[in-house]
């Protein structure tokens, strides 16, 4: 992206994050060990990642408010209305990822 500045380019990556975050909250029917066995993350990893730049800059975030944003609710609700169990399918790949294969 040359030629733009700093303050524009976090600007546009900014949009992307929230329209990344607005698409995932409309796409309940994508579980996370989905999203993890095909990308490598999930919905707790954009949390996780959004709470860590919170951290950084020394911003009062907490890990419940990180997913909030991220699941736009309370991620127990979230877990309560959309999460399904993992199917054994599932959770070998997601095993075989986790050793390496």
């Amino acid at each position: 992206m040359d030629g733009i500045d700093e303050a524009t380019r976090t600007e546009l990556e900014a949009a992307v994050f929230r329209r990344l975050v607005s698409h995932l909250q409309g796409r309940t029917d994508v579980q996370n060990i989905d999203l993890m066995n095909l990308a490598g993350f999930c919905r707790n990893c954009l949390s996780n990642w959004l709470k860590d730049a919170a951290d950084a800059r020394g911003l009062p975030l907490t890990k419940d408010q990180s997913r909030e944003e991220v699941y736009g609710m309370p991620y127990d609700e979230w877990k309560a209305r959309h999460q399904n169990e993992a199917s054994p399918e599932q959770q070998a790949a997601f095993a075989a990822k986790a050793a390496g294969h």
